[in-house]
């Protein structure tokens, strides 16, 4: 069953981390899974995810890494702080519907430590664990937030799109731009709407209840702008990144080079309506 659903999975997956995946069926078990790893690492030197059906109602998933992982492991080895509190935030919500294990090391501290690492999660109890429904479900409960984490660790830098703001250069313009890079990175996007939800954080707007289930027009503002920091801090995706709709996104940053900020915002609406 999950051999004809490739497509759907990848294509949930790719969007979820920012990264090329490929994807292949294994069927190494009595239950048929699949395979997915960084497409450009290739499957001997990246982390792969298995994701297999048990029993009659889970689904599985785990991680390790291929048989010439080693400089991909140092790689994320050395990822800095803020990376790995991402990576971490984003495997840590993985528990909130699912068992999760990394190897023996504790969930809100795990970290890469060797070609040896694996992440494993189950979720259970699931009727029609075959229908799309379930599947792009489970791919975002499981899947899609451990390949995030790695991807995250490893340093996948996504395709930034092009800022149609044509207005000048300001002073802090590269505090701005990577501002930018942080609020468009598909890993923290999924992570804050998992932390926040999928309402605007402003004008609470839900997307989906008023333009139906498949926009998903959500973005990721980060709170804090690197302008203000005195220098490095802790990283606290729950604290420092809210999801807005397009508007109050747009009306956050009309102020430079430091954005309005939610509570300055929230006000002016109140004002004005």
């Amino acid at each position: 069953m999950l051999a004809a659903k490739q497509q759907l999975v990848l294509r949930e997956i790719e969007e979820g981390t920012g990264a090329a995946i490929s994807i292949e069926v294994d069927r190494s078990n009595r239950q048929t899974g699949l395979r997915l790893w960084f497409a450009d690492l290739g499957r001997g030197r990246s982390p792969i995810v298995h994701l297999r059906p048990k029993g009659l109602k889970r689904y599985e998933a785990s991680l390790a890494f291929g048989s010439f992982a080693a400089d991909t492991v140092r790689q994320m080895m050395a990822a800095d702080d803020e990376e790995r509190q991402l990576a971490r935030a984003l495997v840590l919500s993985i528990a909130r519907g699912a068992e999760v294990r990394c190897g023996n090391q504790e969930l809100d501290s795990w970290q890469v430590d060797g070609p040896t690492f694996t992440i494993t999660a189950e979720r259970r109890s699931l009727d029609g664990r075959f229908s799309d429904d379930v599947l792009v479900e489970t791919c975002r409960d499981l899947v899609t937030p451990m390949l995030a984490a790695m991807a995250e660790l490893y340093g996948y830098d996504p395709v930034e799109p092009a800022d149609d703001d044509d207005g000048p250069v300001l002073e802090g313009a590269l505090s701005l731009a990577l501002v930018r890079r942080r609020e468009r990175n598909p890993r923290n996007r999924l992570l804050c709407l998992r932390v926040h939800g999928h309402r605007c954080g402003i004008c609470q707007l839900d997307p989906t209840e008023r333009y139906g289930p498949d926009v998903t027009i959500l973005e990721v503002h980060h709170i804090q702008p690197l302008a203000l920091k005195d220098g490095p801090a802790p990283y606290n995706p729950a604290r420092d990144l809210l999801p807005l709709c397009p508007n109050c996104h747009r009306a956050v940053h009309s102020r430079r080079p430091v954005p309005w900020s939610p509570e300055e915002l929230k006000s002016r609406l109140a004002e004005h309506d």
